[in-house]
């Protein structure tokens, strides 16, 4: 994965956002909840699968997170 000043979330991280992201839209959309409450889950849901999409989270930047690590081949 690329990891450069615009990305801010690992890949670790990015797969566990989008599998959250798709989860809470399908329980946003397809359970009965309260009105209040499919609304709710559906843009947790989007927020998520979009950080996921993307790699880069505005939240973690405002706070200095970083789980994006550089990885260096090493030459043989």
């Amino acid at each position: 994965m690329k990891c450069d000043s615009e990305h801010n979330i690992g890949h670790i991280e990015r797969i566990i956002r989008v599998g959250l992201g798709l989860t809470l839209l399908a329980i946003g959309g397809l359970t009965a909840l309260p009105m209040w409450g499919s609304m709710l889950t559906l843009i947790l849901g989007i927020v998520a699968l979009l950080t996921g999409l993307l790699g880069f989270c505005p939240a973690w930047r405002l706070l200095g997170v970083n789980t994006c690590h550089h990885t260096h081949a090493k030459g043989s």
